[in-house]
């Protein structure tokens, strides 16, 4: 059998980067001797990310462009020229049999470069709502793998896969293990359980919003809460939390074990990218999304909207939340036929192997 050469290319965030390890992981499970090679951001997470998870990574120095203040631009647009150089150096030295994109700010030189080396490219897009960049690929692309239904409304029908994203195998298994779950967070195992997280970074509004709820959340004799504030956000938190001695609340700016938090939550707080809305619809766990003002096109607002359309999530906007999101969580993780009715309509959306059935589409091109 031939050793495949592999090039996976993107993120910036964890909804971008995780996808592309599992991608990385099940390749290299399926076919032990290919070759895998990243092409990331430089200063950006996948440059620790990456390696941690065995894999060896190339920084590109590109960064996105400021859409408030044009000069800024100037520096922007050198940034890509020489991102293109070293992308293109980089897939004539590797020689990979297909270049794979799963968003962010690498994706777009070395898929760019990519095809015009005649290298074939797939793009793995996450989102319900195409960027730009990828709809620009997209005419080069030979395939592209999408988590939602209506994908054509950005891209070729014909090149369209509905595979879903895939998610971090360890989070898998979450389900089985509530009891583990609930020793390791020290919780009481009567009480129902919010889980609170805004990303890696830290989200500032849910963080402001159970900030502003900690009273609501003082007197609760029935309800507890696993908050991930984010390493930007914990310090604040935790000075608000220290006045509140007793308080049910377990506090930490990151979570090491993510399968323990879904499986002890009965509801999540979450912000709506991709990745973990993939993660909620696979456990099947009732959310209540609030979807980041501050990413592009607002696709967060357009990936909650998938699931509030079909009664699978509730979504509360930013702006709102500091006032309605602790109240609306108290009552819906209260009423047990609304928990049931979001998590059974939120497994409907599950879809399962994602990372598998890319990988099909991966030996598919390169062995046509």
């Amino acid at each position: 059998m031939r050793t495949y050469r592999i090039m996976i290319s993107g993120g910036g965030t964890g909804g971008h980067i995780f996808p592309a390890i599992s991608i990385a992981n099940t390749l290299r499970k399926r076919f032990p001797s290919c070759e895998i090679l990243f092409v990331g951001a430089e200063d950006r997470m996948e440059m620790e990310k990456v390696p941690a998870a065995g894999y060896p990574i190339v920084g590109l120095p590109v960064s996105g462009f400021d859409r408030s203040n044009k000069l800024n631009n100037i520096k922007v647009i050198g940034k890509l020229l020489k991102s293109l150089r070293l992308a293109s150096k980089t897939i004539r030295e590797f020689k990979p049999d297909i270049a794979i994109g799963v968003g962010g700010y690498a994706s777009g030189p070395t898929l760019w470069m990519a095809g015009r080396q005649g290298i074939p490219t797939l793009i793995q897009e996450q989102n319900s709502y195409a960027g730009v960049t990828n709809k620009l690929l997209a005419r080069s692309a030979r395939k592209i793998c999408v988590a939602y239904e209506g994908m054509e409304k950005f891209f070729p029908y014909e090149k369209l896969i509905v595979t879903g994203n895939p998610v971090r195998s360890d989070l898998e298994e979450a389900l089985t293990k509530k009891e583990e779950a609930v020793r390791f967070f020290g919780l009481d195992p009567n009480r129902k359980t919010i889980l609170v997280v805004g990303g890696s970074l830290g989200a500032r509004t849910i963080n402001q919003s159970i900030i502003a709820g900690l009273d609501a959340l003082y007197t609760l004799e029935d309800v507890q809460v696993i908050w991930q504030t984010g390493k930007n956000y914990h310090e604040e938190s935790l000075k608000h939390l220290k006045a509140y001695h007793g308080i049910p609340v377990w506090c930490s700016d990151f979570i090491t074990r993510m399968d323990y938090a879904y499986a002890a939550a009965d509801l999540v707080i979450s912000r709506a990218g991709a990745g973990s809305i993939s993660e909620l619809c696979l456990l099947k766990k009732p959310v209540i999304l609030v979807p980041s003002p501050n990413v592009a096109e607002d696709h967060q607002t357009k990936n909650a909207l998938a699931l509030v359309v079909k009664n699978a999530a509730i979504m509360i906007p930013d702006a709102e939340a500091r006032e309605r999101l602790i109240p609306t969580a108290l009552e819906v993780v209260r009423d047990e036929k609304q928990l049931a009715m979001l998590g059974k309509n939120i497994e409907l959306l599950a879809q399962h192997r994602s990372a598998e059935r890319i990988v099909d589409e991966i030996v598919n091109i390169i062995d046509k």
